[in-house]
């Protein structure tokens, strides 16, 4: 159990996190403090959340299942750096996306080949926009 404090928006919180060898983490005590002043008040605790594990999103276009590589947020495509039948590894990037004036490296999620590609360099997209399929 690793004990963390964190400030959001000037507000300190206390949370002990439990590091589980499936990736996901469980949080156990959440210290969170009143919005009074008072410095007799007592902090509320909240208790363990167990987090289901994340779902596979189809895309809602072309109603692609697991090899479906979809924008996660709006933004404009900079660059393509795959074409059509090329083989990919795990973690190589596929596209660039800017969003939010930042550049966002879209990556492989596992090794495969790249089917059909949905968008162009300059392209706006949405979020959940298909950009590609991979099989």
């Amino acid at each position: 159990m690793r004990q963390f404090r964190v400030v959001v928006n000037g507000n300190e919180y206390k949370v002990a996190i439990e590091e589980l060898a499936e990736e996901k983490a469980v949080v156990e005590q959440v210290t969170v403090p009143q919005q009074s002043p008072s410095p007799a008040a007592n902090p509320t605790k909240a208790k363990a959340v167990n987090q289901p594990a994340p779902v596979k999103r189809e895309s809602p276009s072309t109603g692609a299942g697991e090899g479906s590589i979809v924008a996660a947020m709006p933004g404009t495509i900079l660059d393509v750096k795959v074409s059509a039948g090329d083989s990919v590894t795990k973690g190589q990037p596929l596209l660039v996306l800017e969003a939010m004036k930042m550049e966002n490296d879209v990556m492989a999620p596992f090794d495969g080949v790249v089917e059909e590609i949905y968008t162009t360099k300059g392209a706006s997209v949405n979020s959940g926009d298909p950009l590609m399929l991979l099989v």
